[in-house]
């Protein structure tokens, strides 16, 4: 099996002996690809200079994640590559991750995503995101899942399996997104087109990141990402997308309004106007992701 590592990268040099060290020590051969998104350390330079081997794209700017992946992705199916692997570049992965994934993704052809079980950097507990995409608490209710696969209908993409077959049927990344939202609506476009989404739980990855505090901003930021999500989620009728995105984000703002939350009410109504405004890159997404093919790529 040819595998594609894909890793996006922006001042990669702290991570770079961590993560790409875990992929060379992989039981399962890879090919590494890094797309670099126009970074300001010294991350090209050690790539070329102390791993050759790696296959490096150099982007002039940042293209945030979604369209650098999609880079590695058509890199992988123009070297025909049975699958990639996406790889944030904060993480690491268990020796045997790869194999793993690979062995029931090879025995399980109805998943379209599969990914290891996202432990925080010191392996000592569930990654946060993790924990909230699964609903599971502890490692210990994960060793006791019954199966070795587990379904969930979304998990980040910061660990990703995802075979090529799937990729040429789905496409890539929608560029609508700016930063995040984009693997949630891959997810959700790959359970709409039959395939299903899980984690594998013998498979170990490591996620180096730490839960913060989300400021005012942030919050509000990743609000509008869910109702654009919601906008453009395949599952949704348009009539059903536009209750569960715009008209949502309004009833939010009068929520607001009726709590005496008075700046939460401006964000939510600017929410819905930003949404409005873009309303033909809605439209023409949802039209788009819904014909099979590389889109994107």
């Amino acid at each position: 099996m040819k595998v594609c590592v894909i890793i996006v990268s922006y001042n990669f040099e702290p991570w770079i002996p961590l993560c790409l060290s875990s992929v060379k020590a992989s039981t399962q051969p890879a090919t590494i690809v890094v797309v670099d998104n126009a970074s300001q350390d010294r991350t090209c330079e050690i790539i070329r200079s102390q791993y050759p081997e790696v296959v490096l794209i150099k982007n002039d700017k940042n293209l945030g994640f979604g369209k650098a992946n999609n880079q590695g992705m058509k890199y992988a199916l123009e070297n025909d590559f049975d699958y990639v692997f996406l790889l944030n570049q904060d993480a690491r992965l268990h020796p045997r991750a790869l194999e793993i994934l690979i062995c029931a993704a090879s025995h399980n052809k109805d998943y379209g995503i599969l990914s290891p079980v996202h432990l925080n950097g010191d392996g000592d507990r569930l990654d946060f995101g993790f924990a909230e995409y699964t609903c599971l608490k502890s490692k210990e209710e994960i060793e006791q899942l019954p199966q070795e696969i587990t379904e969930c209908s979304f998990i980040n993409a910061a660990m990703w399996l995802v075979p090529t077959s799937v990729i040429k049927k789905i496409g890539g990344f929608a560029p609508i997104f700016p930063h995040y939202g984009e693997d949630r609506n891959y997810a959700q476009r790959v359970r709409k087109n039959g395939y299903r989404v899980g984690f594998v739980k013998s498979a170990i990855g490591y996620h180096h990141r730490e839960q913060k505090e989300v400021s005012p901003d942030a919050f509000f930021y990743s609000e509008y990402i869910y109702f654009l999500s919601e906008a453009v989620n395949p599952h949704y009728s348009y009539f059903k997308a536009f209750a569960y995105s715009i008209l949502a984000s309004v009833k939010k703002a009068f929520i607001s309004l009726f709590r005496g939350h008075i700046s939460s009410f401006g964000k939510y109504i600017n929410i819905a106007c930003r949404l409005i405004a873009k309303t033909p890159a809605i439209c023409h997404t949802r039209k788009e992701t819904a014909i099979p093919g590389t889109h994107y790529l």
